[in-house]
This record gives C-alpha cells, structure tokens and sequence, in this order.
C-alpha cells in the first residue's frame, strides 16, 4: 500500500491530498528515509511524521489489504512515541 493511502487509512491524516503534501514537505519519513507519498510500506517500518505542533512516531502492525473503519485503524500501527509540541506566543 501507498505510505499516503497507509497514512489515510490509519487516520493519522484526514485527506490522501494532505497525506501527500506532509510528504512532500519532507515532513514524514519511513525507516529514518525521507519518503515520497507512493513509498510502498509494509509491516514492520517504522513511520515518523515531524510537524510543527505534533511529533509521532508508529511501527506499521498490518497493512490492510482495502478501506477500514476507524474502529479497525487503531489496530493497524502501535505508537511509539507522540509528542505535542508547544507553539511560541509573541
């Protein structure tokens, strides 16, 4: 499966377009890569998403073979740290 579409399915992102942007922004890498939107992932990498207000990092568990609910998406990647990051006020 597509690293955008994986990334959708596990509701870590909204839209596969904004999927797709995170990774062209170089913001999401796989196995400590910088990774393209149609990187194939699998079970087992491990996935980093860096954005300004919210770092993540998940071990993929399954990947599925269609769309899932979102009951089913907690089961598709375990956490391994997430971390919110504080915005500066001015």
């Amino acid at each position: 499966m597509r690293l955008d579409q994986y990334l959708k399915s596990c509701c870590l992102e909204k839209h596969r377009s904004e999927a797709k942007k995170a990774c062209d922004l170089c913001l999401v890498k796989v196995n400590d890569h910088a990774a393209k939107a149609s990187k194939e992932v699998r079970s087992g990498d491990i996935i980093t998403i860096d954005s300004e207000t919210r770092s993540v990092k998940l071990e993929i568990l399954l990947v599925p073979p269609g769309q899932v609910s979102r009951k089913e998406a907690v089961e598709l990647c375990r956490v391994i740290h997430d971390e919110h990051k504080k915005l500066l006020d001015f």
